[in-house]
């Protein structure tokens, strides 16, 4: 095992946990509380988690029930970091333009097929993908337009509609949100050796198999958060996703 699963493993869990937060309220970052909430919230639901997988695995019905789920629980945190105004709920759009494709495309080719214990973690790491980069390109976005707006209104001034002129604005700015995945890809197996990769190898897989999968996650990652950037530039274009 990478990690055996002892009480020291907790004990350690807890100090990096506390440091963290420690850190983040010395340095007045304003989100320690978030960051203790997070962690305990993440050790509950990792916990419950692998049950349930075991349980909806065996069924159709309940594997489609949980992919919804999944889809629900990341578009709400999302619309709600975007905005905290009743239009955060837009922010499903991107998340579901980005993974949806290409999850049907995975099925469709037969490259993962209907079952629990393969589809879930797919769709688990594609949705995620999308739910990072349609907040960070939605934040980028609304920021953006909210210093700018003199320029926007300036563009309309001039006769451009009112779309086109929050599009120029905010555009140069948004595209910031594919700067992770892309660093990540950029520096696989150089720098970084990600869960996908180490989690094959210490399976039985052999370097190969380890390394394509691998390539098809950070290849579909990519593809998944360009959509979700896009539209999520659209809807803040389009007044759809906004703030005030």
């Amino acid at each position: 095992m990478l990690l055996p699963v002892t009480p020291a493993l907790g004990v350690v869990l807890v100090a990096l946990l506390a440091l963290a937060a420690a850190v983040a309220a010395w340095a007045r970052l304003g989100r320690s509380g978030e960051i203790l909430v997070a962690g305990v919230r993440a050790s509950g639901q990792l916990a419950a988690v692998p049950l349930l997988i075991g349980w909806v695995a065996q069924r159709l019905g309940s594997l489609l029930g949980f992919l919804v789920l999944m889809f629900a629980v990341a578009a709400w945190p999302a619309g709600r970091r975007v905005t905290r105004n009743r239009t955060w709920w837009w922010a499903a759009v991107p998340i579901g333009a980005g993974a949806l494709p290409v999850v049907g495309l995975l099925l469709v080719t037969g490259l993962v097929p209907v079952r629990g214990l393969a589809l879930i973690p797919v769709a688990g790491i594609l949705i995620g993908g999308a739910l990072t980069a349609t907040v960070l390109g939605g934040r980028r976005a609304l920021d953006e337009l909210a210093t700018r707006y003199g320029e926007v209104e300036a563009g309309m001034a001039l006769g451009m509609l009112d779309r086109d002129a929050r599009l120029e604005t905010v555009r140069p700015a948004a595209p910031d949100a594919l700067l992770p995945g892309l660093d990540q890809t950029r520096t696989v197996g150089l720098v970084s050796l990600p869960g996908a990769f180490v989690g094959m190898l210490l399976g039985g897989a052999s370097p190969v198999e380890a390394g394509a999968v691998q390539l098809f996650v950070l290849v579909a990652l990519l593809a998944v958060q360009v959509v979700a950037v896009a539209v999520v530039l659209e809807l803040v274009a389009r007044g759809r996703l906004r703030r005030g």
